[in-house]
């Protein structure tokens, strides 16, 4: 117990009241782990497409509670770097690194500080969303100067569907959204995430989707295992007001379904 209350006490936003928690956090308090839009399935797809060897530069923005990190560890790159804006949450990356070339900095993925053409592969996952398009374009255009020409940019984020999904179904989802997760949430169609990163000089090389399941029961199994799962419904159910907020998520997430869906888009910087 008392592992878990030092845990719980360390995660970003833990002062904050339930009510008032950002979506992703109070899940994490919850016991949640995977908190991507495609699950554990779309993560380990968009680093198999990067194709980290041992000879690559790495960076992570916005690592979040590291788990990605770790995935990418266990394919052993030259160098890792995070930048994470959030101290609770580094700290939580930091326990994964070893050595001088792993390392989680404090910074701004739209000013990370980091030498331009240093890495040869980049990503961030569920970061992009939350941001207004005008910060959007700038960690994009970030990404594109921190990378090597051939760098590889993956991003795994929210998507609307279909390509033609009319405005007023777009800013309604939005605001369902928002209200839901308690942060600005401003997903793009998949045209429109390719269109963002070509304008920031990228070449799109291969995109995927995945559906919108991140509180299904089948998807937290999948995430999560079944322990791992019980323990997160166990934590739901005995908090009313944090099952209230879950709840609420999660009817957000399925009155939506049939237009949300998580992407995967692998880009290149040209050479």
């Amino acid at each position: 117990m008392t592992g878990q209350t030092t845990l719980q006490t360390s995660l970003p936003g833990h002062a904050l009241q339930t009510s008032k928690m950002p979506g992703h956090w109070l899940l994490a308090r919850l016991g949640k782990r995977v908190l991507r839009p495609g699950g554990l399935h779309l993560t380990q797809q968009m680093l198999d497409a990067l194709d980290i060897q041992p000879t690559d530069d790495v960076v992570e923005f916005a690592p979040g509670f590291g788990l990605t990190t770790q995935l990418t560890l266990r394919r052993k790159p030259a160098t890792y770097t995070a930048i994470e804006r959030d101290e609770a949450a580094a700290q939580h990356v930091r326990r994964y690194l070893q050595g001088p070339q792993q390392r989680c900095q404090i910074g701004s993925a739209e000013a990370s500080g980091l030498p331009a053409a240093s890495a040869t592969v980049l990503y961030g996952e569920a970061m992009l969303t939350m941001q207004p398009p005008s910060t959007k374009e700038q960690i994009m255009r970030e990404a594109y100067r921190v990378l090597k020409p051939g760098g590889r940019y993956g991003i795994h984020e929210l998507c609307l569907i279909p390509d033609d999904l009319p405005k007023r179904m777009k800013d309604a989802i939005e605001h369902a959204l928002s209200q839901a997760i308690h942060v600005g949430a401003r997903p793009l169609t998949p045209a429109e995430w390719r269109q963002a990163l070509e304008s920031c000089g990228f070449t799109v090389r291969s995109t995927a989707t995945a559906p919108m399941h991140l509180l299904e029961p089948e998807r937290l199994i999948q995430d999560e295992g079944f322990i791992r799962t019980v323990r997160f419904v166990w934590n739901v159910m005995r908090d009313r007001e944090a099952r209230q907020r879950v709840m609420a998520m999660r009817r957000t997430f399925r009155h939506y379904r049939t237009h949300l869906a998580a992407i995967l888009v692998i880009a290149v910087k040209p050479e």
